[in-house]
């Protein structure tokens, strides 16, 4: 296998050029094999200044927060104080969502690995106060429950901030503290930022948009979502060495480079113990850990997370068995294919590991039955419906709702081919990549109950 320098000097060297190609603005990247971390920057870190990335630059990590929040939750569950599979109304009295029954009986276990069922898009905001986490638990009092607890997944934001009220109840202190005090702390982290207050303190990246015309990405109107969601992945951001510093952790059972005890060895194992299996979905994992995904790679497994917030995307790989991490930290484009190229080579050549291609329009795409997908899906953040034309192409029209609808462009109709079984893909790559689109379960009829994109938005017409 190569060295850590030979693939940072090849990182270092191509990463300029795969920017330019896939019209990224900037990127930041961390290698972390032997014990050692490799970084490299490139690019414009906000369109509007022109500020150029380096290695100290921040980027937010969005929903890869949520393993940080989970491995707050699992220090709790070594202090004794926390019981993974107790109900979360046991510490949380005041969780409510739109099914009583449901939201009796929904636990932290349930929450981590997103199968607790209830709808998770739910970006309200509720001011930039350290009481943010606590008052967006009244603002889900009436979200409905998509399914029955621990039936299936449906990625959750709303979950983990449920969890980061978990966090502040337990701790007695905003999440955001208990954050720096319990993990970046102990980690020795320097570039680390939980709001934007905070990010103005080092040279921090803007996310940049798709433009109404042309390939070249714009300045976001705004530099993160909501401070309630934090724990879901709203605000986080740090240099791309500080999220691998945090990797090595978890890869060297949850003690911290000078050799801090952040995390017990049983929890780091269990975070990383499957929990549910997922369809066929493109990027995500093949599973779920406690916070973690969990890939059945060729040479893994491996585990990692990914995170988008508005017009920035991070990416996180680790290979447990080689003690080998890469993180890809991105301000808009097509990150996906900076993502891929850097994450294919990187770990191939320091872990043996073979990172699949990503899905592809078959030459001959699958028949798929028409009756079973076609209608319409909903979710707090867009209506989805799919129908057929006179030429028998199926379509995808999607309607953003709240915030979504504000940050860009209308969504152009999608054309979807059949892929493998109920599962289709666009005929057209979006943001580098053919996104599945699965359709699973049953409305009793036959048709399927839910379009699943990672999130299970329900069949909505009768």
């Amino acid at each position: 296998m190569s060295d850590l320098n030979e693939i940072g000097s090849w990182v270092r060297e191509n990463l300029p050029t795969m920017l330019a190609d896939a019209h990224i603005p900037a990127a930041s990247v961390a290698i972390l094999a032997g014990g050692e971390i490799f970084t490299t920057a490139s690019g414009i870190l906000n369109r509007n200044t022109g500020v150029e990335a380096d290695e100290d630059s921040v980027f937010q990590i969005g929903s890869i927060t949520k393993t940080w929040t989970a491995t707050l939750i699992m220090q709790l569950v070594d202090e004794g104080l926390l019981d993974l599979d107790a109900p979360v109304r046991d510490t949380v009295p005041a969780f409510a969502i739109g099914d009583d029954a449901a939201a009796s009986a929904i636990t932290p276990r349930q929450l981590l690995s997103h199968v607790s069922g209830f709808e998770g898009d739910l970006f309200n905001d509720t001011g930039v106060g350290d009481d943010a986490v606590e008052k967006y638990l009244a603002t889900i009092a009436d979200a409905p429950q998509l399914f029955a607890p621990g039936e299936r997944f449906s990625y959750n934001n709303a979950a983990f901030v449920v969890l980061g009220r978990i966090v502040e109840v337990l701790r007695g202190t905003s999440y955001d503290q208990a954050l720096r005090t319990h993990l970046a702390a102990p980690l020795g982290l320097t570039h680390v930022a939980t709001t934007a207050a905070e990010a103005i303190m080092f040279r921090a990246a803007l996310g940049h948009i798709p433009a109404e015309s042309g390939d070249e990405p714009v300045p976001a109107p705004v530099w993160s979502l909501v401070r309630s969601n934090a724990p879901a992945g709203s605000m986080l951001a740090m240099t791309a060495r500080d999220l691998v510093t945090y990797a090595r952790m978890h890869l060297d059972g949850g003690v911290s480079a000078d050799g801090t005890r952040v995390l017990s060895e049983q929890s780091v194992r269990a975070m990383q113990e499957r929990q549910v299996d997922l369809p066929e979905l493109g990027l995500m994992g093949d599973a779920w850990g406690l916070g973690w995904e969990i890939f059945d790679w060729d040479g893994g497994p491996v585990i990692g997370h990914d995170g988008g917030t508005i017009g920035q995307n991070a990416f996180l790989r680790m290979v447990p068995g080689a003690g080998v991490a890469v993180a890809v930290l991105t301000n808009g484009g097509r990150t996906v294919d900076a993502y891929h190229a850097i994450t294919s080579k990187v770990l191939a050549a320091l872990a043996g590991v073979t990172v699949p291609t990503l899905p592809s329009v078959p030459e001959s795409p699958v028949p798929i039955d028409l009756e079973r997908v076609l209608g319409t899906y909903s979710s707090s953040v867009s209506d989805s419906t799919v129908r057929v034309d006179d030429q028998g192409r199926i379509w995808l029209e999607r309607t953003m709702k709240g915030i979504f609808a504000e940050l860009g462009p209308a969504p152009e109709p999608v054309e979807l081919v059949g892929w493998a079984g109920d599962t289709l893909l666009p005929r057209e790559p979006q943001n580098g990549m053919h996104m599945p689109h699965a359709f699973v379960g049953d409305d009793g009829s036959g048709r399927a109950l839910y379009l699943h994109t990672g999130r299970a938005d329900r069949r909505v017409d009768a």
